[in-house]
């Protein structure tokens, strides 16, 4: 009982967070818990009898996680998870808070958590993780992370950690280096994709590749084809078909991720099939893909966060589609930060908006890309691109970055936090 009192204020917070500002303040109560039980996350985390699983790296952490935890529930285990995709140490206690009694316990099995790599090397040493899964290492958030091998040291301290396996991938250069500090007794397993997934992307996948050799320490777990929404992956010399729930090769490398991490964590009760199954079934998560009906019309949505995701989602559009609105926000500090993204494959868009606009309109212009209009007011841009007559082909399509995407959520009227259920 001795955190009752933490988690009481902790909901105060929560309360009093929410009505200040509906669907927002979701990391308030979290930083209020931590301020005055800084023991109460670890303990917490550290306390579920089928042990906690770390989903970490620079990008495909939440779809990951919400795909693996699909996968889990399938197979009949009981999951706590943070689904509102807050990923730092204030957003995790908020989530359990959510859920906790005030004996500080969770009804639940195991604990999946996606976790962002600069949080989860300053709490990794009051965590005993039991897997410890890795997506890739890539050149993000230059303001926080300076640089590769400065996420690639923060990832090996979280993998350091685990005490049962390491998931990775075996494409990425900096993870396979990282395999090779994993503590005796941890299994390293191992996911990777064919040189013909890689030829449909020329570009790359946005972290640095292994040699050509890679597949021979994927484990089973590789990535045949993909098209569209559709995958198919090859687990134990056996095929399956995968449904995405956006386009592009990096949502089908994401449940690649997933079915190795279920496997890992659900050893002898691993059914790939049943895995498949949850996994084809689950919606977009919060963002990215998500295709929505407003004021009559149908929008997609597509989330930008670094020039890595950029470039695959720029490629993975619909070349036919005729209505586009690119949006990026306070979050994109420095302006060249998206200009290693060669967007030229949008050809026209029709509003470059949100407080950059003036920013990404110009590489726009640079990449050869029509802008036919600059309208900085966020707002104004929404309703006037919603307005527009239908198009002939495709769907109308937003790119924003994260900062834009909450804006544009909040202006539409739509939930502004994943597990908001307005």
């Amino acid at each position: 009982m001795r955190y009752a009192p933490a988690i009481l204020l902790g909901r105060v917070a929560r309360t009093l967070a929410r009505w200040r500002k509906p669907g927002g303040g979701s990391a308030v109560p979290g930083l209020v818990v931590n301020t005055i039980a800084p023991g109460f996350l670890p303990r917490t985390l550290n306390s579920f009898p089928g042990g906690l699983v770390i989903v970490t790296g620079s990008a495909g952490k939440s779809t990951t996680t919400k795909m693996l935890v699909a996968a889990l529930r399938a197979h009949g285990v009981s999951v706590f998870t943070n689904q509102s995709t807050a990923n730092i140490s204030q957003g995790l206690t908020s989530a359990l808070l959510e859920e906790v009694s005030l004996t500080g316990r969770i009804a639940g099995d195991i604990a999946v958590l996606e976790m962002d790599e600069g949080h989860g090397a300053l709490i990794s040493p009051t965590l005993t993780p039991r897997v410890v899964v890795l997506t890739n290492v890539m050149v993000d958030q230059i303001d926080r992370f300076h640089d590769s091998d400065m996420v690639a040291a923060m990832l090996a301290k979280i993998a350091a950690r685990a005490t049962g396996s390491v998931v990775l991938n075996a494409d990425d250069l900096y993870l396979s280096r990282l395999a090779e500090g994993i503590a005796p007794g941890v299994t390293i397993a191992r996911y990777g994709v064919t040189e013909d997934v890689l030829a449909q992307n020329p570009r790359g996948l946005g972290y640095t590749l292994t040699s050509p050799a890679r597949l021979d320490a994927a484990d089973g777990m590789v990535l045949t084809q993909v098209s569209g929404r559709d995958a198919t992956v090859l687990v134990d010399g056996r095929v399956h078909e995968v449904g995405l729930p956006a386009r592009g090769t990096h949502y089908a490398v994401d449940a690649l991720t997933a079915l190795a991490a279920a496997r890992s964590t659900l050893l002898d009760r691993f059914d790939a099939a049943v895995a498949v199954t949850a996994i084809s079934a689950i919606p977009p998560v919060f963002g990215r893909g998500e295709v929505v009906s407003v004021r009559g019309t149908t929008v997609e949505f597509v989330l930008v966060q670094n020039p890595a995701s950029m470039q695959l989602n720029v490629d993975s559009l619909d070349p036919t589609t005729e209505q586009i609105l690119v949006a990026v926000g306070s979050d994109v500090r420095d302006p060249s930060y998206l200009w290693p993204a060669d967007t030229s494959s949008l050809g026209r868009v029709l509003i470059a908006s949100g407080s950059k606009a003036q920013d990404i309109a110009l590489q726009l212009a640079y990449d050869g890309v029509v802008v036919e209009r600059i309208e900085p007011d966020l707002g104004r841009a929404l309703d006037d691109f919603l307005a527009l007559p239908e198009p002939s082909t495709g769907v109308k399509t937003i790119i924003f970055s994260a900062d834009s995407m909450r804006r544009t959520r909040a202006h539409l009227g739509l939930a502004t936090n994943e597990s908001d259920p307005s």
